[in-house]
C-alpha cells in the first residue's frame, strides 16, 4: 500500500467513524442518506426491512459496488466520496453478528429492541460498504444539487396574512 493510499483509507475510516449519515448511490437511482457504523474496515448499514430504511432502487447487489459520500457532522457539508465493494452478509454468519451488534447500538427509536437481531435477520440485509484501493474521489467544483425524490410527504402552506392580527384580538 502506497502512502497516498494509506492516507487515504485513513480518511475514509476517520470520517465514516465520526459521521453518522452516508450518502449512498447503487448504479441505479439517485443517492439515499443512510445511517451506518463503521466496523472493521467498512461501512456497515442494515435496511430493506418494515420500518428500516429503504434500500430498493439502489441497485446494491453482493459483488458490486456503489459510490459512498461522508458528510461533516458538525456542518453537513461533503468529506469525503470513495467507491466501495458491496458484500451482503449472510443472517446469522459471524460477520453478520459482529455488525449487527455494532448496528444495534446505533439504532435509535427501534420499535422492538429485544428482537430487533431475529426482525433484521429475517427481514432485513445487512451490508458491508469496503473502500476500494483506488482512494478518494476528488471534491467536484459544482453544485451537484439534485431534484428531490417524489414523497407523498407535503409541507403546510403558506400562512395566510391576516392571521397574526386575528390571533391578537383573540387574546384581548
Amino acid at each position: 500500500m502506497t502512502e497516498t493510499e494509506a492516507l487515504s483509507r485513513a480518511l475514509i475510516e476517520e470520517a465514516a467513524r465520526k459521521s453518522g449519515l452516508i450518502w449512498l448511490q447503487g448504479p441505479a437511482g439517485p443517492s439515499r442518506a443512510l445511517w451506518h457504523v463503521w466496523h472493521e474496515g467498512a461501512v456497515c448499514l442494515v435496511g430493506g426491512g418494515a420500518g428500516e430504511q429503504p434500500l430498493d432502487g439502489l441497485g446494491l447487489e453482493d459483488g458490486g459496488t456503489a459510490t459512498v459520500t461522508v458528510r461533516s457532522k458538525d456542518k453537513g457539508g461533503r468529506l469525503v466520496t470513495f467507491t466501495a465493494r458491496v458484500s451482503e452478509l449472510p443472517a446469522g454468519g459471524e460477520a453478520w453478528g459482529a455488525a449487527v451488534a455494532e448496528l444495534k447500538g446505533k439504532r435509535l427509536n427501534a420499535v422492538d429492541a429485544e428482537g430487533i437481531e431475529e426482525r433484521w435477520a429475517r427481514e432485513c440485509v445487512v451490508l458491508r460498504l469496503e473502500p476500494r484501493g483506488d482512494g478518494v474521489e476528488p471534491l467536484p467544483d459544482g453544485s451537484l444539487a439534485a431534484v428531490p425524490v417524489a414523497s407523498p410527504a407535503t409541507t403546510r402552506k403558506a400562512m395566510p396574512a391576516a392571521l397574526p392580527r386575528l390571533l391578537r384580538k383573540r387574546r384581548r
